[in-house]
């Protein structure tokens, strides 16, 4: 199975440790991982902004590097709905279709398409709580958001379930958005930031010593809304965790 590596380009600048871990992790499952050179950007900041045309040839790009490969694996779910649900600033040629389709969120592939049912090399013995993004919960489905009444489901949640010595605590208010939104946080400043904070008490109160989630866009605004206010709190992706990351 050929993989193409897709490393969105805010944790190419800020978190590249995030990068390195998901290749390490879909490494162990005997993958033949590549990561294109020329990648950029999937276009999401632009289309956010409402800017779709001047996305064009940033999804052409990411097609171009993209194409050939039997999935294209991304450890973010925002970025992913873009590519799935959003590139559309471009032709809708075969190549595209099948880019699109066969592009995937970390958690996802591993949980729907690899079917993992143990990481024996992951251990981390601490009480965690998980921040759902709202596009990877809403858009791709990570989990069932709670406005509907349907079985209750997590990806992530199972794939951390098989990480020794692990403890979930449970948020009061689970999927409510943490107000980083992309671009909403630079025209809603205020409002961003209060959600931040409403956000980041919530997992203070539950007891938890880290915040693991599949976004780190999300967890870079949560993490300086802690700060802020002095909370204790710990923050990392699920891709190292379930890649036996040492805390």
């Amino acid at each position: 199975m050929r993989v193409g590596l897709f490393i969105p380009c805010y944790m190419d600048a800020f978190e590249p440790e995030v990068g390195i871990a998901t290749l390490e992790l879909l490494r162990r499952f005997d993958l033949d991982v590549t990561y294109p050179f020329d990648q950029t950007c999937c276009g999401q900041p632009m289309v956010n902004t409402g800017c779709h045309e001047e996305a064009a040839a940033t999804e052409a790009l990411f097609v171009r590097n993209f194409s050939g490969f039997d999935y294209v694996v991304a450890p973010s779910g925002s970025c992913t709905h873009q590519v799935r649900e959003h590139m559309t600033a471009i032709p809708q040629t075969p190549d595209v279709v099948a880019v699109r389709a066969r592009t995937y969120e970390l958690v996802e592939f591993l949980h729907d398409v690899l079917k993992v049912d143990a990481f024996p090399w992951a251990e981390f013995p601490h009480r965690v709580s998980y921040h759902n993004n709202c596009n990877a919960l809403r858009g791709i489905g990570h989990a069932r958001p709670s406005e509907l009444h349907a079985p209750f489901y997590s990806k992530p949640l199972d794939l951390l379930a098989k990480v020794k010595g692990l403890e979930v605590v449970e948020l009061a208010r689970p999927d409510e958005c943490c107000g980083f939104g992309g671009t909403f946080c630079v025209f809603e400043p205020a409002v961003s930031a209060k959600m931040g904070h409403d956000k980041v008490r919530d997992h203070a109160r539950a007891g938890a010593a880290y915040v693991v989630s599949a976004d780190s866009s999300c967890m870079m605004h949560q993490r300086g809304s802690a700060e802020r206010l002095g909370l204790p709190l710990k923050f990392i992706h699920i891709a190292q965790v379930l890649n036996g990351a040492a805390a």
